[in-house]
């Protein structure tokens, strides 16, 4: 038996509930995984909440973790007890002290890189590496708009594009986020809700327009986006925060040959050798350097509905890990 955070039903942060359950034995594939360090993310609150419909209840949210192997499968080959592990899965089940899991989920943690560091950042690090090394490969000399500068992965795709070579705009829903955004490596920040977006990212490009645009505001900033493109732009929309994006007709994108998609992360690591290529790249931007990962706040794992309470929280700057009880001592 273990403890874990269970939902019974959608609702608001208080459907999140610890109880014990019980841990299977693993099969040929699986490990037996000891959590030391859960994240938090949006995902996790729209599989609360009902938005996102995806978790058969009752069950275990939380798609994002690092930990320590305990045991493992017959057939697995890549770990073994005491390894230090991370993953990012759509299985849910990661708000537990400990779980069964998939080997071919898990991605080996370097020296360096922390268990607070990975389960805080994993999932957005993924996401930014897609973005700007996949979904539009960004070049020096590149003007590139980020929308939510100062969120978890746009801090990330500043930071990185930045390190790229590329001319930063970003956009910030807040004054206090200009600093963080600033300090994510924008050259220039817009306080998208006090001022026209699109009319000062062609006062800043001198009319041209940038390169991409990456957009996880959604419905809010979607078409402002399009509007920001220079020609043969490309606008990754990969979040809607404020909302879904209205239907639209696809000859909008004609009049400067523009480009669109909708990328997913799962997509991208849909196999075992591309998760670990691009968690590799991820891992070795962070450990040399061109990335900064925010300091974390850390919460006990029981406490998932304070959690979740903060995360909904517009004023909130830090990402939230949740830790369990039994962990001693300092993250690994």
């Amino acid at each position: 038996m273990t403890s874990a955070i269970v939902m019974r039903a959608a609702g608001g942060p208080e459907v999140l509930q610890w109880e014990p359950v019980a841990v299977a034995e693993p099969q040929a594939h699986e490990v037996v995984l000891r959590h030391t360090a859960i994240g938090v993310n949006f995902h996790d609150a729209y599989v609360r909440s009902g938005l996102y419909k995806t978790l058969a209840l009752p069950g275990i949210p939380g798609i994002e973790a690092a930990g320590v192997v305990e045991a493992v499968g017959r057939d697995v080959r890549d770990f073994r007890p005491g390894d230090r592990v991370a993953y990012v899965t759509r299985q849910y089940g990661a708000y537990a002290e400990r779980r069964v899991i998939g080997a071919d989920l898990l991605v080996p943690l370097p020296d360096g890189m922390s268990d607070i560091m990975a389960a805080s950042s994993l999932l957005k690090g993924l996401t930014a590496q897609m973005l700007v090394q996949r979904v539009y490969p960004i070049q020096k000399g590149d003007w590139v708009l980020v929308h939510a500068a100062a969120g978890g992965v746009g801090t990330l795709l500043c930071q990185w594009a930045r390190h790229l070579g590329a001319n930063v705009i970003g956009t910030v829903g807040s004054p206090e986020k200009v600093p963080l955004a600033l300090a994510a490596g924008c050259h220039s920040v817009v306080r998208y809700r006090e001022e026209d977006f699109v009319a000062r990212v062609h006062e800043i490009t001198g009319g041209a327009g940038v390169q991409v645009a990456y957009d996880a505001v959604g419905k809010d900033t979607f078409f402002g986006s399009l509007q920001c493109l220079a020609p043969f732009g490309h606008l990754a929309n990969y979040g809607q925060a404020s909302g879904a994006v209205p239907a639209f007709e696809v000859s909008m994108l004609f009049p400067k040959s523009n480009s669109l998609s909708r990328p997913s992360v799962f997509q991208h690591v849909r196999t075992p050798e591309l998760l670990r290529e691009a968690a590799k790249r991820y891992f070795d931007a962070c450990l040399k350097g061109a990335l900064d990962i925010q300091e974390s706040q850390e919460l006990p794992l029981r406490d998932a509905a304070r959690a979740h309470a903060l995360l909904e929280d517009r004023a909130r700057l830090r990402p939230l890990v949740l830790r369990p009880i039994e962990v001693p001592g300092p993250p690994a």
